[in-house]
């Protein structure tokens, strides 16, 4: 017969494994001794209190981790005079309430103190045994050895700070090297207002926009704004690349299209590793012109420049057909022009605006938007066109997806234009 199965005939005084007066089988009659040794030496401690909290039976595993003779506990102590101070005013003021409210607590962690002063962190769950008439009879208390989790959770723990200081200085570095690729100061052609902003999509990556406006020979001004492809440290360099190469070779030519097309040289000569990129720039010149400006602007693949007149109309400056730079060794770039006269705004912007999605449908903002919301804000100047696009950018949240940039010029008619 298996052990469990009924043991030996009570009836007859022969055992089921043979004659009588034969020993049992191996296992057979020690079922409870089993179950007091299992308690005793359980790999948890074990103790059981009066209702009150004093201690009435503890198991030897308890008294091992503590240090202390089962005489000294045994009918003189109480269970929160083994906890920690912060542990023993937890246990009166939130434990012993809520098992008596609910009958059991699981998962609790506290701290035994030893005999020798150390600290022992646990997870202690308890149960109450109620007698006949309902009433409370034991408190059963489990203690789980909780050092390794102790250790696991404080490993995570500095691991997670670690990982949020490297996030940090990631950040910090994102945002330092972003703004060496951004002009410090804008300059400011004579009679008109400038402004441009700058908005990142994620804090952790260096993005690939940018622009500038600065004075050339001439009373000419240089400006621009483009878009290199993807994000990062490559990025980055493309950028710094892309900015004073555009500086460098507006020096030497008035020709928007010359301008780019010495840009696409440079990029293609230096970026011929396993990481092209490609970028989208407009790069236009400003000219005095009769109490304002003569733009011209060229495009290599880059959305269309905004122009905001003083009427309160709104048209966009196309340039359809111009390439992506970096890419082709002989890409073709178009170029457009335009007048700036009092009251008029020139915008430009990179495609992280008009790709940013929006509304429950999730769908793209688009060209026809941004027209839509320059008209309700026409006539308008830089800075109030600017801080208007700011806000807008605002309100994308996660729909913008890339970071977006704009540049603003316009006159004012205050200063002499010569």
């Amino acid at each position: 017969m298996a052990c469990g199965d009924g043991g030996a005939d009570q009836g007859s005084g022969v055992s089921a494994g043979g004659p009588a007066g034969d020993e049992p089988p191996a296992g057979h009659g020690l079922v409870d001794d089993d179950a007091e040794e299992l308690y005793d030496h359980a790999p948890c401690g074990q103790v059981s209190t009066t209702p009150d909290g004093r201690i009435v039976k503890i198991n030897t595993t308890l008294l091992d981790w503590l240090g202390h003779a089962r005489a000294d506990l045994v009918g003189r102590r109480r269970v929160s005079d083994l906890l920690s101070v912060g542990g023993r005013l937890y246990y009166e003021t939130h434990f012993a309430p809520l098992l008596q409210m609910h009958g059991e607590v699981n998962g609790i962690a506290l701290e035994l103190v030893t005999s020798s002063g150390a600290r022992l962190p646990v997870l202690l769950t308890a149960r109450v045994k109620t007698g006949r008439d309902g009433q409370p009879l034991l408190l059963r208390m489990t203690f789980f050895d909780a050092q390794e989790r102790r250790a696991y959770e404080r490993e995570l723990l500095d691991a997670r700070r670690e990982a949020e200081g490297e996030r940090d200085r990631a950040r910090q570095l994102a945002t330092t090297l972003q703004r060496t690729l951004l002009p410090p100061k804008l300059a400011v052609p004579p009679g008109t207002e400038v402004a441009a902003c700058y908005h990142h999509a994620s804090a952790d990556d260096v993005g690939g926009d940018f622009y500038d406006l600065f004075p050339l020979a001439d009373d000419r001004w240089g400006l621009f704004l483009g878009d290199v492809c993807g994000k990062g440290a490559g990025a980055a360099a493309v950028t710094s690349l892309t900015r004073y190469t555009l500086r460098a070779a507006a020096v030497y030519d008035n020709d928007p299209a010359a301008v780019l097309r010495n840009l696409n040289s440079v990029l293609r000569h230096e970026l011929t590793g396993d990481d092209p990129r490609f970028s989208t720039v407009l790069f236009g010149l400003l000219t005095p012109s009769e109490g304002g400006y003569h733009v011209r602007l060229a495009s290599g693949g880059h959305p269309p420049a905004l122009l905001v007149n003083a009427d309160g109309t709104v048209e966009y400056l196309h340039t359809p057909g111009g390439q992506l730079l970096g890419i082709l060794p002989d890409a073709r770039f178009v170029t457009t022009t335009a007048r700036l006269g009092p009251g008029d705004t020139l915008l430009l912007y990179s495609d992280g605006l008009t790709e940013a999605r929006t509304g429950e449908a999730n769908t793209r903002y688009e060209e026809q938007a941004l027209h839509a919301f320059a008209t309700d804000l026409a006539p308008t100047d830089a800075p109030g066109l600017i801080a208007a696009i700011s806000g807008l950018l605002n309100t994308f949240n996660a729909g913008l997806e890339d970071d977006a940039a704009a540049l603003a010029v316009s006159v004012t008619g205050a200063r002499s234009i010569h």
